[in-house]
């Protein structure tokens, strides 16, 4: 039977208090009447019943009694007692075995029963919107559990060592390789590389191949932090231990517990800081600034830096006990052009990643200005990489990126490159005669316009002020081609 109202049942062996019930609930409820227990069960069966007043006295049976089979049948229907009398004290037993809602006492009052009656049937929806919650909790918890497994597992590719993009052969192979080995056992690793290597991504990748994978992972650079700050940022501090200290601090090293720390640019903190955090290397505790009491903290530690570590110790500037401390295992990052090879493959995915981020997408870049890409240094790195990649996208209106759309700097550098790959007796010579290093800037200059005119000769001669017969005379004098050869014909 469907119903907007709630339903209610009314149990009394007296016809008229039944009515009289029926009468003040009516308005707002469906009221069912039953003279006797096996009325009361008849209708229960039938219909649904959400709050039922109950008479203790009847012929049949007590109230208690019907409402402690109710409770066992039907145990989500809100039970009232009504009875005659006036202490609930004298029949608190029965009253809890049959699960007594609320206690009636007669005569009653009109508004108490309808009070009586709303408060039942709240209490009745919330006890289905409570089972309901608990059963969609059960139902959540091991999908959320397998969404959490999901993203760990990630979290842990985006962190693995495939996070640092090379081509087959590359030399981060072998420094990806020793990592790996070292990754499981728990023990500190220097990582050592020019600026924008990526020795943040190694530090990621070695803590989420170890077993501390489901711990923290903090960095921190050192380098750019004064002492006073770096030792609050690792160790914390107290409420009011200096100025500014207007709360207590946890610091990093102890939210890290069972976890990594990368200690980035370590070769930038001061003497006083080297002492502090050796005696944290060497006893594994740390104490807030303003604080008594020490705490140890399970920690592993993988720096970091840009600078020669061995060269800082023998000038006297890095402590030779706090480097052999945090130098179990050395590993190397080589820049980018000792990684030349890698240049296409990680443009390719740097670039793939900006037109994602920035909304503008493109197929990928010209053979002439992948050939630049690969020849030029790149002393920034992969930040400078970025950087010029971020730049071209912007500027770029093609399918593909050209040659054309790279920094003047790139292309003189990606020309002067491609000069000193030449045989070395065809290579235009820093040094030597003034017509012949005159010829190695002329030649160097037709490089770089080509690439930038995208090897279109005729705009390429019309920006020199030569003919296109003279610059293809001159193209052929140095050996200039577009596949990236450049040395002097015969």
């Amino acid at each position: 039977m469907s119903q907007t109202l709630p339903g209610i049942l009314v149990v009394d062996d007296e016809p008229r208090s039944a009515e009289v019930i029926a009468r003040v609930l009516g308005e707002d409820f469906v009221v069912h009447t039953a003279l006797r227990a096996s009325g009361a069960l008849e209708i229960l069966e039938k219909e649904w019943i959400q709050v039922i007043f109950c008479d203790q006295r009847m012929p049949e049976r007590s109230g208690v009694d019907l409402l402690t089979e109710v409770r066992r049948r039907w145990p989500d229907v809100v039970r009232i007692i009504v009875t005659g009398y006036t202490d609930p004290q004298d029949m608190i037993g029965a009253i809890n075995e049959a699960g007594i809602y609320q206690f009636i006492t007669k005569p009653w009052h009109p508004d108490q029963l309808l009070l009586a009656a709303q408060g039942a049937a709240r209490l009745y929806h919330l006890q289905r919107e409570h089972d309901r919650l608990s059963l969609e909790l059960k139902l959540a918890v091991p999908a959320a559990e397998v969404r959490f497994a999901e993203q760990h597992e990630r979290v842990l590719r985006s962190y693995h060592f495939d996070a640092l993009v090379r081509a087959p052969g590359s030399p981060l192979d072998e420094v990806c390789r020793r990592a790996a080995q070292v990754a499981a056992f728990d023990i500190p690793v220097l990582v050592l590389g020019e600026t924008g290597t990526g020795k943040e991504l190694l530090a990621r990748a070695i803590h989420y191949s170890s077993l501390r994978s489901e711990r923290p992972f903090f960095a921190v650079n050192c380098g750019a932090i004064p002492d006073e700050l770096l030792e609050s940022e690792l160790f914390g501090h107290r409420k009011g231990s200096f100025t500014g200290a207007y709360a207590n601090r946890i610091g990093l090293l102890d939210q890290a517990d069972g976890g990594t720390v990368l200690l980035d640019e370590i070769g930038d903190v001061s003497p006083a800081f080297q002492v502090k955090l050796l005696r944290f290397l060497q006893e594994g505790e740390i104490r807030p600034v303003g604080a008594n009491e020490t705490r140890r903290v399970d920690v592993r530690v993988v720096a970091a830096t840009h600078r020669d570590l061995a060269a800082e110790v023998k000038a006297g500037r890095f402590r030779e006990d706090l480097y052999y401390r945090l130098s179990a295992m050395v590993l190397t990052l080589p820049p980018l052009r000792e990684r030349r090879g890698d240049l296409p493959v990680l443009a390719l995915r740097l670039l793939d990643s900006l037109s994602g981020t920035h909304g503008k997408r493109t197929k990928g870049f010209t053979e002439e200005a992948l050939a630049c890409i690969k020849a030029y240094d790149w002393p920034g790195n992969v930040r400078e990489l970025q950087n010029e990649l971020t730049r071209m996208l912007v500027l770029g209106g093609g399918e593909r990126l050209g040659a054309d759309l790279l920094s003047p700097h790139v292309l003189r550098g990606a020309s002067a490159s491609a000069a000193e790959t030449a045989p070395s007796d065809l290579a235009i010579r820093d040094t030597g005669p003034l017509k012949d290093r005159i010829e190695r800037m002329e030649a160097l200059i037709l490089m770089e316009t080509l690439l930038r005119c995208r090897w279109n000769k005729s705009r390429a001669a019309e920006e020199l002020g030569l003919s296109r017969v003279g610059l293809r005379a001159k193209l052929d004098r140095y050996g200039i081609a577009r596949d990236g050869t450049f040395g002097r014909s015969h």
